[in-house]
C-alpha cells in the first residue's frame, strides 16, 4: 500500500536501476586470467573459467592435441607413441606396391582418396612391444601389414573388419601346424 501523497508522486512505478554493482546477484563481472596455452589475457566470467582456459579455438585445438594423446587419451589401449622404429618405412611401402596402393577391404583406389592408403599392422605393434619374444621392430614384416582407406582402418582397429580377413586378402595362410603367437606361418624350422 502506498500513501496518497506517493500514489499522486508517481515515483514508486518506476523500478530502481540494478546494474553491475547495485544488482543483488552481482558477482564482479569479468576477471582477467590467462591463456594456458599462449598466456594472452582474456576476459571471462567467472562461470565460464574451467581448469583449462582458452582464448580461441585455435589455443583450444593445441590444448587438446598435447593432452589427448597417448595416456591421457580416453581410448587409450597402450603402446607407445614414439616412432615405429627401422624397418617401417621400407615395409610401409612394399605394402602399398603389392596393394597397389588402393584399399584391400574395399578398393579405394589413393587417387579416389586423394593421398596414399593408411598402412595398418594387423597385429598392433602394442602386442609386439608387450612380448618377451619379439621387439617392436618384428611387427614391421609384410606378411602384417596391409593397405586401407581411413573408414576400413577404423573398422579394422575396433575389430569390424577381422584379422584372419585381412590376411586372406593378402594371402597370408593362416593353416598349418607351424604358425608363431600372432597367427601367420613361420618359417621351417624356427
Amino acid at each position: 500500500m502506498y500513501c496518497p501523497s506517493c500514489v499522486e508522486n508517481e515515483s514508486w512505478r518506476d523500478p530502481p536501476e540494478l546494474e553491475g554493482a547495485d544488482h543483488p546477484r552481482w558477482n564482479g563481472g569479468k576477471v582477467t586470467v590467462d591463456c594456458d596455452v599462449c598466456s594472452d589475457s582474456v576476459e571471462r566470467y567467472p562461470s565460464n573459467v574451467h581448469e583449462v582456459v582458452c582464448c580461441s579455438e585455435d589455443c583450444r585445438g593445441q590444448w587438446l592435441s598435447e593432452e589427448f594423446t597417448g595416456e591421457g587419451h580416453p581410448n587409450w589401449a597402450g603402446g607407445g607413441n614414439e616412432t615405429y622404429g627401422k624397418g617401417w618405412a621400407a615395409v610401409r611401402e612394399a605394402a602399398l606396391e603389392r596393394d597397389d596402393y588402393q584399399c584391400v577391404h574395399c578398393g579405394t583406389t589413393s587417387d579416389e582418396l586423394g593421398r596414399n592408403p593408411d598402412v595398418h599392422h594387423i597385429v598392433p605393434v602394442r602386442a609386439f612391444v608387450a612380448s618377451e619374444e619379439y621387439e617392436k621392430t618384428d611387427a614391421h614384416v609384410l606378411e602384417n601389414v596391409v593397405s586401407l582407406c581411413l573408414p576400413c582402418h577404423r573398422k579394422a582397429e575396433f575389430g569390424r573388419i577381422s584379422a584372419a580377413t585381412l590376411l586372406e586378402t593378402i594371402g597370408v595362410s593362416r593353416s598349418g601346424e607351424d604358425q608363431n603367437e600372432f597367427g601367420w606361418a613361420t618359417p621351417a624350422g624356427s
